[in-house]
């Protein structure tokens, strides 16, 4: 079984902390997504002004069940998303084919 990859671009919001944002980022790990099946691990990346997330899923049905949130949007992801630009946000998910 392959893993996959969020591949998750976005800008923050006007006037944001980058330090009160990558302690929500971290919360968000380590309370909503770490806990889900199949997680594996979060990367932030910066190039300017464009933050990308690559989230790791030890499989690709992991991964699409990692966006299902049923219920409740817990309180940590909502501090998180506070900081994003949604309309800068793009997301895809990709099948990793092969690791050298």
């Amino acid at each position: 079984m392959s893993k996959a990859i969020w591949f998750i671009s976005y800008q923050l919001v006007k006037g944001a902390c980058e330090a009160e944002f990558l302690q929500a980022q971290e919360t968000c790990s380590n309370e909503v997504l770490s806990q889900k099946k199949g997680f594996v691990s979060w990367q932030a990346l910066k190039q300017g002004n464009t933050w990308v997330d690559l989230v790791t899923w030890a499989s690709m049905e992991d991964a699409i069940n990692g966006e299902d949130s049923q219920g409740d949007v817990p309180t940590a992801a909502l501090a998180f998303y506070a900081f994003i630009n949604p309309t800068s946000l793009k997301s895809e998910v990709f099948l990793v084919e092969k690791s050298y």
